[in-house]
């Protein structure tokens, strides 16, 4: 899934290591993949959105629709 990164992320980027940080002035993009080992689920693994392009999408297409809770927001306003 490709979300804004939060205040107080927290996380490091699987690919390069780095810290995925919010920043106030711009709006960072973050993958985030839900791993799952022999059909169970095993761990997140969280990608800067560039870095999940550089290691060539190890998880798969990148979910770019918005989260749940906006999209119920959204459909209870109409």
């Amino acid at each position: 899934m490709l979300r804004d990164v939060e205040p107080g992320s927290a996380v490091e980027c699987v690919h390069c290591g780095e810290r995925v940080k919010f920043a106030a002035k711009m709006r960072h993009k973050q993958v985030i993949c839900n791993v799952y080992v022999r059909g169970r689920w095993d761990r997140v693994e969280h990608f800067h959105a560039d870095c999940y392009g550089e290691a060539g999408e190890p998880h798969g297409d990148v979910d770019t629709s918005s989260p749940l809770r906006q999209r119920n927001a959204a459909s209870r306003a109409s």
